[in-house]
């Protein structure tokens, strides 16, 4: 690791700072990803291998995936052994913001970079790429509640327990929602950031209660599930609840007025105009987070907390992507045809300007723009 840094520092260009060599070794990178039972995940692990595939850093970075699974020890574990193994840098997705402190300090202290994308490590010497998620979990509350007229039921689906990311949404909507008398949280399920997992736990919830029961719902992934189990318990599309939720692509495109036009869609799959708020992690904050650790490795000062802009979408802001390209994304569409995403839980936040070599292929499949 030393030769690679010393070999990139001889051969320094323009104001890049020290830079690898073209000669020399590609940078050692891990990719630590601990739950990975969803599709923000499968997403985030995609665009960061496009990235690393793509022509600007395919000969500079070889990279290699690990995971840890919901295992805060399994996770420690590993990245010892990743630092063991040579590791320049470790990207990655941590379960806690604090149980991988100890492990992490010792990595810095070999000269190995840190950096968490989505989830946050509190060792100060990690890095960290994160959109605010306390503001993610506070806006998304407030319009729920000014939906509901401020009173009524709300039934709320959680993330992934333990992590930062959770913790910070939920206990800010929470917040918001005691501010308000009339606000009733009836039922709280975990849903780990899945569809599957959010249907299962709402079939529980709804098991000794009606759909017109409840006035609101704040769902950190299953906004689209829970459309689609009114829909199939018999509720018209104008009567579906609001829904304060997670950025899927399916959601969204519910979102869309009754009368747009999309291709390959069907019910529940198909615009309804349903009130909604979308949110979402981007997707490839865990690819940013990768070019991140090549630009610290050659020298270049990157800011310890990258706080990423919180992509909210409303029924007024939603618009369809009708090729997905990265030039009609950067124009702003924000929803993807059904025939260009089948699967409805995927999430639509993919855009980044400043990654250029990521498209709609690299969170489909991992493929690069370039």
């Amino acid at each position: 690791m030393i030769g690679r840094l010393l070999a990139g520092a001889a051969c320094a260009i323009g104001l890049a700072g020290a830079v690898q060599a073209q000669d020399a070794e590609p940078y050692k990178i891990f990719l630590s990803m601990s739950y990975i039972g969803n599709d923000w995940q499968a997403e985030a692990s995609n665009m960061i291998k496009a990235l690393a595939a793509s022509e600007d850093y395919k000969d500079r970075v070889d990279l290699e995936v690990q995971v840890a699974g919901p295992n805060a020890q399994r996770q420690i574990q590993q990245i010892n052994a990743m630092v063991q193994a040579g590791a320049d840098a470790i990207v990655v997705y941590p379960i806690s913001p604090t149980a991988l402190n100890s492990v992490v300090r010792s990595a810095c202290s070999r000269g190995v970079t840190i950096i968490a994308y989505d989830a946050e490590i509190t060792e100060p010497c990690a890095y960290n790429v994160t959109i605010d998620q306390a503001e993610a979990g506070r806006k998304t509350a407030e319009w729920l509640v000014d939906e509901m007229g401020g009173e009524g039921d709300v039934v709320m689906v959680t993330g992934v327990p333990g992590t930062s990311v959770d913790t910070a949404r939920t206990s800010a909507a929470k917040e918001v929602f005691a501010e308000h008398a009339g606000i009733n949280i009836v039922g709280e399920a975990v849903g780990m950031w899945s569809q599957a997992v959010a249907r299962t736990e709402l079939n529980k919830l709804m098991a000794t209660r009606d759909w017109s029961d409840i006035d609101g719902l704040w769902m950190q992934v299953g906004c689209y599930t829970a459309n689609a189990m009114q829909l199939e318990a018999g509720q018209a599309p104008e009567d579906l609840l609001p829904c304060a939720g997670e950025g899927s692509n399916g959601g969204r495109i519910q979102m869309l007025p009754a009368n747009a036009e999309v291709d390959g869609a069907a019910t529940p799959y198909a615009p309804m105009g349903a009130a909604r708020i979308s949110y979402a992690s981007p997707p490839y904050s865990g690819a940013l987070a990768l070019k991140l650790a090549v630009d610290k490795l050659d020298g270049t000062d990157i800011t310890q907390h990258t706080t990423l802009p919180l992509p909210l979408v409303t029924n007024d802001t939603v618009e369809l992507c009708e090729t997905g390209s990265w030039e009609e994304q950067k124009a702003g569409c924000n929803a993807f045809q059904p025939s260009l995403v089948s699967n409805p839980g995927w999430f639509a936040s993919i855009f980044s300007e400043e990654l250029p070599q990521l498209g709609l292929n690299a969170a489909l499949v991992g493929q690069p723009e370039r």
